[in-house]
């Protein structure tokens, strides 16, 4: 839903919560709420998404194409303004000009999300969300100080940290679970300079952070704590918005990188293999296809955390089981917050979807309608991963093809195997959601090797073992000092934020 305003002349797309439909904002004000107030997540009005040219977009240059699809989905800025954040965002901070390249490997692509200046695939988004954040604060007229929080499971936590640092008007504070993200990541984190940062590890695991951030929402929108502060709430995760609008426009270069090879005739469909954990990168694909990319089978990759592959086979969530930590961490997910909007837009049905959301929060299972379920399958396909299966994953298409990946790359691939057993024929891109180098004595040991203990010195011997390079963001951070250790229980993130903001 889209009109013009009276305030300002331009043109709004209005988004509603998931929980209720008379909860009713525009781009602008759902990319600075980050969450509704009744606990929903924001998702475009009655769902619908503006349909694009797609031909047209696919020959399109990486940061024009950006341009065009955000702005399709936030209105309210001008093509100008748009193409000015794009290039505030990206320019010169990612290792090609391409941003996202999708490269051959073996009878598939690859595509590579983790040419950015953190390694991993969140950075499309998190270098993008700050200039959305603080475009959106101008449009708005806020002069309230924007504190964004975030729950990380390892990537997004760096992103985030390095997009919003000395960001005026903003601070961030991240959560991360103590013995829940690989030493790389942890090091990207607690090395994390800023003056308006900062990085706090939580006892438990990222479910309990990202419930604890969500309470955090919560109790200031209920209890009013922030109420005359001169502070305001948003989040850098996925249940904002303005995460995952980013996010849609690789799943259109992708596609033309397909086109402009001579893969695939324009129109041909493709299918796309998400490693997933909190269910935003795959939904963005969602998006996509909503919104006219010819989008064949949306293929979601679980680890032995199969929590999603179960649900998506039978219509049943259930987070009441055992919680795996395993190699591939941001994938160590048992609640995956954006499922919820897929929720919504299998039913258009807000009151289902609260009442889903209240059994999960109750109960920690629910099960969706089977009109709901029929639709849901017919757009994706699930399957899982375990640990043994990565490794060997990451060793055969090293020694097959002399292609590294990370082992949340290696998931996404060995499932892509998988679902080739049903002979759709059709191209598959599987996406790659960070640097080998972020995991470096995972892969060390998939291709055979006795790690070091010291992750630096693994780092070192599986850059001398492929010959891959590595990122220069990551080979630097052994000389860094940490900066931050503070550690809290899962019950203590509400007065930890409080007090570190000053209330």
């Amino acid at each position: 839903m889209s009109k013009r305003t009276k305030e300002n002349e331009a043109i709004c797309m209005f988004y509603q919560s998931t929980r209720d439909s008379s909860v009713v904002v525009t781009g602008t004000q759902a990319i600075l709420q980050g969450m509704a107030g009744d606990g929903g997540l924001f998702v475009p009005a009655e769902g619908r998404l503006p349909q694009l040219d797609v031909g047209r977009i696919c020959g399109m240059e990486t940061q024009e194409m950006a341009a065009e699809i955000m702005g399709a989905l936030l209105p309210e800025f001008s093509a100008g303004e748009l193409r000015q954040m794009v290039r505030n965002a990206y320019q010169g901070r990612f290792e090609t000009e391409a941003l996202t390249p999708a490269v051959p490997v073996g009878d598939r692509y690859v595509l590579e999300l983790f040419r950015g200046p953190t390694s991993a695939f969140k950075d499309v988004a998190l270098c993008m969300l700050p200039q959305l954040i603080t475009a959106a604060r101008v449009r708005q007229g806020v002069t309230d100080e924007i504190v964004i929080l975030t729950a990380t499971s390892g990537d997004t936590g760096k992103a985030a940290l390095s997009g919003f640092c000395d960001v005026p008007g903003t601070r961030i504070l991240v959560f991360y679970p103590e013995e829940g993200v690989s030493p790389i990541q942890k090091a990207q984190m607690t090395t994390q300079q800023g003056g308006n940062v900062t990085v706090c590890a939580i006892r438990g695991n990222f479910d309990d952070a990202q419930t604890g951030v969500k309470a955090v929402f919560r109790a200031c929108a209920e209890q009013k704590l922030l109420k005359g502060s001169g502070l305001r709430l948003s989040s850098a995760n996925s249940i904002n918005i303005g995460r995952l609008i980013p996010q849609t426009v690789y799943y259109f270069k992708a596609y033309a990188d397909l086109l402009h090879a001579g893969r695939i005739q324009a129109g041909a469909p493709v299918d796309f293999v998400v490693p997933t954990g909190n269910f935003g990168d795959i939904l963005a694909g969602y998006f996509a296809k909503q919104m006219g990319l010819p989008v064949g089978t949306l293929v979601c990759a679980s680890n032995q955390n199969d929590v999603l592959t179960e649900f998506l086979q039978t219509g049943r969530y259930d987070r009441n089981r055992a919680f795996h930590k395993t190699i591939s961490p941001s994938m160590d997910i048992l609640v995956s917050s954006n499922l919820e909007r897929l929720l919504y837009f299998a039913g258009r049905d807000t009151a289902t979807v609260r009442r889903l959301m209240e059994e999960l929060a109750e109960q920690g299972c629910y099960r969706i309608p089977d009109s709901m379920f029929r639709k849901i399958s017919g757009e994706f396909w699930a399957g899982c991963c375990g640990e043994a299966a990565t490794k060997e994953t990451i060793r055969q298409v090293w020694e097959a093809y002399g292609y590294l990946m990370d082992p949340h790359t290696a998931v996404a691939w060995n499932v892509a195997e998988q679902y080739r057993a049903n002979g759709t024929g059709r191209p598959v891109v599987v996406l790659s959601t960070a640097s080998a180098y972020k995991f470096p004595a995972a892969v060390l040991e998939a291709l055979g090797e006795r790690p070091d203990e010291d992750e630096f010195l693994a780092m070192d011997r599986l850059a001398e073992l492929t010959g891959v390079p590595v990122p220069a963001n990551l080979s630097g951070l052994r000389r860094r000092p940490v900066l931050h250790r503070d550690v809290v229980n899962k019950e203590e993130i509400l007065p930890y934020v409080l007090q570190k903001i000053g209330k």
